[in-house]
């Protein structure tokens, strides 16, 4: 549990963290992990991609003790509904009693109902507020209110994608969500918070969460700072405990005049629910790297740049996720556990299980993240030479004519413009030399 002197000596912490994540999601994008096999003419380690869960005979659900005590909470916006939700009624939500769907337009999909996040926000603030004027189109005339400009992408930019309307919209929700929810369950000890495109492994946030005390306030996710605001950042997934799921809802009750300015004021609404928190006295416990902000491919397992070594934590959590991304997650859970597979999944079975089987000698087509320019090499064979030399190089890319290497590997994703690889022997070494994780660090 952090303390606020805790706090303040990982501020820093936290600002290198937001540097990262604003380097990863603002250079690169979002880039999904999709596992393909290599090019015939070059070495091929990689694994098959998996089946789709929709083409065979569903597995049991495993034992999930605890989950009956857990609310799930998806937010989703009907511009992607269609697209990402499905896939989870039959991979993350599957073997789940208790969830529940909030987005900004009533409907059911598959069956399924979802809720307007909205439906008791004030009048007044849905009327006059700019950024309802998508809800109020779907509110009158359904989905054919939709216009062609809020399916428009936008590149993301230091405060999100201002030109959106869902994205604008969206902000709103997280408090009117978190009152919503616990009226649907106050009993519920523990409120779990995903998007459409978050993935969770089950069994190893029901462990992570068993060490927690749940008569407390908890307020659990990847820390991020805005300003003077420490929060958890939304689509890493987030989870509140009772006692501090109850604070917010009713400090939301009580001042949502006061609130609703201060969100207006905002672009952040993970940011707008850590401020409330933190103003009943919920600091928030940093989980870095148990959530994660990144897909398979954007991972690095070996990094030394932040206050943990990733490898022997649990691995809870992935972000921008493709429907594809999250059916192989639940398919690969499903063989760890048809081979009874012991224990929270962890960042070193990530690495070893998911992420190494892909890496190649030379993979066309391919971008690995390698970002030390090298620019006194111009041809593939310079680069790869150069990082087979080098005691700091373990990968190596030729991006648009540039060469970048890497000190620790990443998978990365497909790049038509460039090419990269891995000195394989050298990578071995680093897992052999790696911790045996006895057992898995909580960081508590």
């Amino acid at each position: 549990m952090t303390s606020h002197r805790g706090i303040r000596r990982r501020i820093a912490v936290v600002a290198s963290l937001l540097t990262l994540f604003l380097i990863y999601h603002f250079t690169f994008g979002s880039v999904p992990y999709k596992p393909s096999s290599p090019s015939s003419s070059v070495k091929n380690n990689a694994r098959p991609s998996s089946t789709s869960s929709s083409s065979k005979k569903q597995p049991q659900c495993p034992p999930l003790p605890g989950i009956e005590d857990v609310l799930v909470i998806m937010k989703t916006g009907v511009t992607e509904a269609l697209d990402k939700v499905p896939v989870h009624f039959q991979t993350t939500l599957r073997c789940i009693p208790n969830y529940i769907i909030y987005s900004d337009f009533e409907e059911k999909i598959e069956g399924v109902q979802i809720h307007d996040a909205f439906r008791n926000v004030s009048p007044v603030v849905k009327e006059n507020i700019e950024d309802f004027q998508i809800y109020n189109r779907l509110s009158k005339r359904g989905r054919e209110g939709l216009q062609t400009q809020d399916f428009a992408d936008e590149a993301n930019s230091a405060i999100g994608k201002p030109n959106n309307p869902g994205w604008k919209l969206d902000k709103w929700k997280f408090l009117p969500m978190v009152k919503e929810a616990y009226t649907h369950k106050p009993e519920a000890k523990w409120f779990v918070f995903m998007e459409a495109d978050t993935y969770y492994s089950w069994p190893t946030l029901l462990s992570w969460l068993s060490h927690f005390d749940t008569s407390k306030p908890h307020y659990i996710g990847t820390e991020t700072q805005i300003a003077d605001v420490i929060f958890a950042h939304g689509g890493s997934g987030f989870v509140l405990s009772n006692p501090a799921m109850k604070l917010a809802a009713d400090e939301y009750t009580e001042r949502p005049d006061e609130l609703h300015e201060y969100t207006d004021a905002h672009w952040a609404g993970d940011c707008v629910l850590g401020k409330v928190l933190s103003n009943v006295g919920v600091p928030l416990s940093f989980s870095w790297p148990i959530l994660q902000n990144s897909n398979i491919g954007e991972l690095d397992e070996f990094t030394t740049m932040f206050y943990r070594r990733p490898w022997c934590f649990p691995a809870v959590a992935f972000h921008h996720l493709s429907p594809d991304d999250i059916r192989f997650l639940f398919d690969f859970e499903q063989r760890r556990l048809a081979k009874a597979a012991k224990g929270p999944l962890l960042h070193s079975d990530v690495f070893k299980e998911l992420i190494f089987p892909e890496l190649s000698d030379v993979r066309n087509g391919w971008d690995n993240l390698s970002d030390k320019e090298q620019s006194s090499l111009s041809t593939f064979q310079e680069c790869q030479s150069y990082c087979e030399d080098a005691a700091d190089c373990v990968q190596f890319v030729m991006r648009d004519g540039t060469c970048y290497t890497g000190a620790t590997p990443r998978l990365g994703s497909k790049n038509s413009d460039a090419r990269s690889g891995w000195i394989i022997n050298k990578i071995e070494n680093m897992v052999d030399q790696a911790p045996q994780c006895v057992r898995p660090d909580f960081g508590l």
